[in-house]
């Protein structure tokens, strides 16, 4: 299993098809080339203290390990991004959620998500017609 660890892939899978699956968000991105699939996890401090975060850490990267070589594609990245659910769900269940979000982002029906600049609030114009600071 090859892991993503440069932020800047992180940032493309982010922009890239978005899946919800149970207790994960799942993103993805081609990346055109015929190597093996790469995984990058995220678990926010909102989802408790580092001893919480890194048991979730742990669960998923097994959870990958059972999940990747069945459902995974060479040539994608893909993050998960964890919410705290992923604590106390059965693990059989998160391999089946892992499974079932990356056939999701495959079969077609995701579309990619809007670049951070679309989402953002418009800033309202001053009389002159120039937008404030």
């Amino acid at each position: 299993m090859h892991r993503i660890v440069k932020r800047k892939d992180f940032l493309a899978a982010a922009s890239g098809l978005r899946a919800n699956s149970g207790p994960l968000l799942l993103q993805g991105r081609d990346r055109a080339d015929d190597t093996s699939p790469r995984i990058g996890l995220t678990v926010t401090k909102k989802h408790g203290n580092a001893v919480e975060r890194n048991r979730i850490r742990r669960r998923l990267r097994a959870a990958v390990r059972d999940a990747l070589p069945r459902a995974g594609k060479s040539g994608f990245d893909y993050v998960i991004v964890a919410r705290r659910a992923a604590l106390g769900t059965p693990f059989a269940d998160l391999v089946k959620d892992i499974e079932r979000g990356i056939a999701r982002l495959h079969s077609g029906s995701r579309r990619p998500s809007k670049p951070a600049r679309e989402n953002a609030p418009q800033r309202p114009a001053n009389a002159d017609g120039e937008t404030l600071p």
